[in-house]
């Protein structure tokens, strides 16, 4: 029996060879798609999720600052694990991390600037399940010189020898002995670090850029006693059953006992599992992207599915004869239904051996698109699951009703051509073709809006200028900086020279250590400082609204510059004049810069200062052209090996790391591209056959009417009107989905595009002028058919 029932369906199957290949492409197509965004979606759910320990693991900030310097801090005060552990009986371990960036290490004759360094507890490996695959967990670090590498870092510089007790030099002369490798970090982790080396050591030595060691050269004897120093992500274990708001609240209360000025000084503990998609108060931090894409995915399967159905019952007036004859002769209801639906499954069969190699050869460039390093193994059980969870049901989705419909038909009314499309049938398919096109015209608005945003971003007025300008950090150079910057204004191509302490992309410094005159008590103003010299305003073309810039006068040590937002925020009309402090050092403000965007333009701009401190400039910037850009880094690297020749130069454009900011939504925006236009494709194609199959059962119609003198322009408007009338209803039902979900996710950005009527007009436009080109095929093939063979052949 199911022989016979393969062998019919693949008669079918062949014999229909023109529906066959548009149901194949629609769901080879929306499969792949499908699988494609699932997959994504499983690896953004599946972050952290390997941690043994995560359902307990929690990660601490704190809320600081007020009015509009009000902020969430994830990196925090190193004493709050200690006294935690101490003094919180809920609280079985914790961890902190320190990033410090990027290091240079020397292995024999080999230099390498290694990212993603840091320090960290030794109770790192019991807190976290990133294993040790050589050394001993429970003392990773055997003293202060210590160093934990990864094994692609191992591989890197030992090769294949055991890398255990070698030693590798940090800067210049700092040797360190290996004592473990980690295993590589899974990419769904948020954690990961190429090289650890012991807290410890920080406590006992100035590793850190602008820090003052606890050697007692400082006024603070220990990290444990240090309640300044904001730099420190901190991980509590907790014990299970844990109240996380008592929790917070004796945080809180410990932090205040030891530093009352700072209160109050809200904690918040954020579950670890919950740290990739959420922000640290509980917000949204991307899981509504997953949220959307797993609602894509679906819908664009289901458009696949559509399809099917929609040529299936289309097609059952032509298939009616065949079932009335397989009835008469002893078919039952059951064995045609069966029929059926084995046909649906072989279609699907080959569809998805279609689909699984499309997905072979197009995962390293979904990969690029995505930013993902996602991998199809037919050797996973998810990667299984996920193909027949949604085999499964996009098959029962469009084999169950096609099967019962052309199961059900009266054979003796079938054979005399009396039988109707069955209740609902064309109304049916109307509504899954206008889902089909809602679902499409979502997905264009939503391309626009990000495509928009994009755009918004890249072109708008930061208030500082980017172009073509190369960062690096001077080393070796610092000391000798006005030499180096003489000799580079001579090269060709070099414009202008600077230098401060952060980039002014995305400024990484913050102190909540300030006074100010006519300060109100309450305020707790958090304030970006950045250190530069007298050259910086100029170089970057920041506007002056009142005073003056830095001269370069050794007056200008106490002097300051703020930016508008911290003038509005100190409640100063007129701050010229005005007497402030930031951390140590007292001084004056002399000017005030207009507000620029030293940050994503997710966030609104904070109050920020600009202090002259040449001292603590360590990063260096070169402005050329364009055109000269080659020849400012050919002068740059001849100006490093005179003093820095042991290492190599490492240098950045700012407007690469301005990209970076905003590569999540350029990743985002590239996947709806893509995702957009292959939905438009599978519903087009659908339209395509429906078109087929209406000019088809009209042909006698079609040829009356030519034979009665309609034109060809009647003709083709008979065939497209009931389709258009579908596309107006879909772009009126999609028009308030798509404005309601891209305000969701424009609530992401502080300065953002406003949707403007030409998004909309333009999706459903070029939604209509598709639909109308993909009928007008075969419209036109119709109305140009010789009436006289139309009326014969029927």
């Amino acid at each position: 029996m199911i022989r016979n029932y393969l062998k019919t369906a693949w008669r079918n199957i062949v014999s229909n060879k023109f529906y066959t290949a548009i149901n194949v492409i629609g769901l080879t197509f929306g499969l792949v798609v499908g699988l494609f965004m699932l997959l994504w979606v499983q690896d953004e759910l599946s972050f952290d999720r390997f941690n043994k320990q995560s359902e307990n693991l929690y990660r601490i900030s704190i809320v600081g600052g007020t009015d509009v310097s009000k902020q969430i801090f994830t990196e925090i005060i190193a004493p709050v694990t200690t006294f935690a552990k101490n003094e919180i009986p809920e609280v079985k371990d914790g961890a902190r991390i320190m990033n410090i960036g990027s290091a240079s290490f020397r292995y024999k004759d080999k230099i390498f600037e290694e990212p993603g360094v840091a320090f960290a507890d030794p109770s790192y490996f019991s807190v976290f399940n990133f294993p040790l695959l050589e050394g001993d967990a429970k003392h990773p670090f055997t003293d202060n010189n210590s160093i934990i590498i990864t094994e692609k870092i191992a591989r890197k510089y030992f090769g294949d020898n055991n890398p255990i007790g070698k030693t590798i030099t940090l800067g210049r002369n700092d040797v360190l002995n290996v004592t473990g490798v980690v295993s590589d970090y899974p990419t769904n982790s948020s954690i990961g670090y190429n090289i650890l080396l012991p807290i410890s050591r920080f406590n006992n030595e100035a590793y850190v850029k602008n820090r003052t060691s606890y050697n007692g050269t400082s006024r603070i004897n220990s990290m444990d006693a240090d309640w300044v120093n904001f730099s420190f992500e901190t991980y509590l274990l907790l014990k299970p059953g844990t109240n996380l708001h008592k929790l917070e609240k004796q945080l809180r209360a410990i932090h205040e006992r030891n530093k009352p000025d700072d209160a109050p000084v809200p904690y918040l503990a954020q579950p670890f599992l919950k740290m990739h998609l959420y922000k640290a108060d509980g917000s949204d931090g991307g899981m509504s992207t997953v949220r959307t894409f797993a609602i894509v995915a679906i819908l664009i399967l289901v458009i696949a599915c559509i399809n099917y159905v929609n040529l299936s019952t289309a097609r059952s007036m032509l298939r009616a004869k065949e079932v009335s004859m397989r009835k008469i002769i002893g078919a039952g209801k059951m064995q045609l239904f069966f029929q059926f639906i084995v046909e649906t499954t072989l279609l699907f069969a080959i569809a998805t051996a279609f689909a699984i190699t499309l997905m072979y050869a197009l995962m390293p460039a979904y990969n690029q698109f995505s930013g993902k390093e996602l991998q199809l193994s037919l050797n996973s059980y998810q990667i299984w699951l996920y193909i027949v969870l949604t085999l499964v049901g996009t098959l029962v989705a469009s084999s169950v009703y096609p099967a019962l419909l052309l199961s059900s038909f009266e054979p003796l009314k079938a054979l005399k051509g009396k039988v109707t499309t069955g209740i609902g049938n064309a109304a049916f398919r109307r509504v899954l073709v206008v889902l089909q096109f809602t679902v499409s015209i979502v997905l264009i608005i939503g391309t626009l809006v990000i495509g928009k945003q994009l755009s918004y971003i890249r072109n708008r007025n930061l208030g500082y200028d980017k172009e073509n300008v190369l960062m690096f950090g001077m080393q070796d150079i610092k000391p000798h900086y006005d030499a180096a910057k003489a000799e580079l204004l001579k090269q060709p191509g070099v414009l202008a020279v600077t230098r401060s302490s952060s980039n002014i992309v995305d400024f990484d410094g913050w102190t909540g250590d300030n006074d100010w005159e006519g300060k109100p008590a309450k305020a707790n103003l958090i304030f970006h400082p950045i250190f530069v010299d007298q050259d910086y305003i100029g170089f970057f073309k920041l506007k002056i609204k009142e005073g003056a810039a830095f001269t370069g006068a050794v007056a200008d040590s106490t002097h300051f510059i703020i930016n508008e937002t911290a003038a509005s925020a100190m409640g100063l009309k007129d701050p010229i004049g005005k007497s402030i402090r930031i951390q140590r050092t007292k001084g004056t403000i002399i000017g005030v810069v207009k507000d620029f965007n030293y940050a994503s333009v997710r966030k609104k701009i904070e109050p920020a200062v600009l202090c002259y401190r040449p001292d603590q400039c360590f990063r260096m910037f070169i402005k050329t052209t364009g055109s000269d850009a080659q020849k400012a880094i050919v002068a740059v690297q001849n100006t490093w090996k005179q003093y820095n020749n042991d290492f190599p130069l490492e240098y950045t454009f700012l407007d690469e790391n301005f990209s970076r900011l905003y590569r999540s939504e350029e990743h985002t925006g590239s996947l709806f591209n893509v995702f957009s236009a292959l939905a438009i494709v599978i519903s087009c194609l659908g339209l395509f056959g429906l078109a087929t199959y209406s000019a088809q059962v009209k042909t006698r119609e079609i040829g009356i009417r030519k034979v009665l003198g309609s034109s060809v322009g009647g003709i083709i408007r008979l065939l497209a009107s009931e389709f258009v009338l579908l596309i107006i209803i879909s772009i009126l039902i999609a028009v308030p989905i798509a404005w309601y979900s891209m305000s969701k996710w424009l609530q992401d950005f502080a300065y953002k595009i406003d949707m403007t009527v030409w998004i909309f007009l333009l999706a459903g436009g070029g939604a209509t002028l598709i639909a109308l080109a993909t009928i007008s095929i075969q419209s036109i093939k119709a109305a140009l058919a010789n009436p006289v063979e139309s009326l014969r052949s029927e």
